[in-house]
């Protein structure tokens, strides 16, 4: 069954470290679905935004400990990451792009 791009690329990541990697590596950060592979991850970039996709990496971001209201414990969700490098000339603006 063929998924929807938007179903596997769920946000852009767009940090300082993000925005760096993309004007000089042309890498894109995308939080992805959690079942997602790096195959599904390279169709889907190159099915929303029309680009050539070199590589794809992908990682766990770990849930970290928060405090929630007076003491009490929390942790925020797990998540995961694909750093996607893309074969382009210049830049792409993701902001644009969303």
């Amino acid at each position: 069954m063929m998924k929807n791009p938007y179903d596997i690329l769920i946000r852009p990541v767009i940090t300082e470290k993000a925005v760096k990697q993309n004007e000089k590596e042309n890498k894109l950060v995308f939080e992805v679905a959690k079942d997602a592979n790096k195959i599904e991850i390279k169709k889907a970039v190159e099915q929303a935004f029309g680009v050539k996709v070199k590589s794809v990496r992908t990682l766990i971001v770990k849930p970290k400990k928060k405090r929630v209201g007076f003491g009490k414990a929390g942790y925020t969700k797990q998540w995961k990451k694909a750093i996607v490098t893309v074969q382009s000339e210049e830049p792409i603006n993701i902001a644009e792009l969303v």
